[in-house]
């Protein structure tokens, strides 16, 4: 049995261009469908945010028309709810990498707000990074890299990488709202290698130890191959 940290946003809202505050935090369906698969598998996953603070589900995501219909939705929040890790999350300034066989980053645009600019995600990427242990981030996720930076430079520099697109920012309506966009802040200020498939439709890519995925749909072929490694 491998033991899996999963790092979440603690954010409930992202300040916008105009100053308001848009409600969020975690995407359901990119904690929810890995955490299944992770422990239906007989794994076992603890959840890390910053400060130790209870993750707060982003209730668009619960919508049935973002879950694949209504019984998608229910599926979600079952999962959610019976998922005792979210209810008593670490610290992430507590954390020991050296406990964990792999480490996965659900998205939202929650992480736009604080994994982004968090300190001990930045040390505990870097150090996942240089481990050679699985890490797999997704969607808006990706953001955390930014947190890597020292005097500039970013350990993740050249890794081929996706992340949740501009365009797909512009579909849901943010893109012109936002403060900064994540694949134009990936490419410009980490350095990644970054590449991309169609808008909603899932999509991987791996380099070394770090895969990651473009979007909510993503998630589940991002545990996938979690599990492939660490069998």
């Amino acid at each position: 049995m491998a033991k899996v940290l999963f790092i979440v946003t603690g954010a409930t809202y992202w300040v916008l261009k105009d100053g308001t505050r848009y409600a969020t935090g975690y995407w359901a369906e990119e904690f929810a469908m890995p955490y299944k698969k992770v422990t239906e598998a007989g794994h076992e996953v603890v959840v890390g945010t910053p400060g130790g603070v209870t993750p707060n589900v982003d209730m668009m995501s619960l919508r049935p028309s973002m879950a694949g219909g209504e019984e998608g939705a229910l599926e979600l929040e079952a999962i959610i709810r019976s998922a005792e890790a979210m209810r008593r999350p670490l610290k992430l300034s507590d954390i020991r990498l050296e406990d964990y066989d792999a480490v996965y980053l659900p998205g939202g645009h929650g992480p736009m707000a604080d994994l982004a600019f968090d300190a001990d995600v930045g040390r505990l990427l870097t150090a996942q990074l240089a481990s050679g242990k699985p890490l797999a981030i997704v969607c808006h996720a990706p953001s955390a890299m930014l947190a890597t930076r020292i005097h500039g430079e970013s350990p993740f520099k050249g890794y081929r990488v996706t992340c949740f697109t501009n365009e797909e920012e512009e579909a849901v309506g943010l893109a012109s709202r936002a403060t900064w966009l994540l694949e134009t802040e990936l490419k410009e200020r980490v350095g990644v290698d970054f590449s991309r498939g169609p808008i909603w439709e899932p999509y991987m890519v791996e380099d070394r130890n770090l895969i990651t995925g473009q979007n909510p749909h993503s998630a589940a072929i991002l545990a996938d191959r979690l599990l492939e490694i660490l069998k």
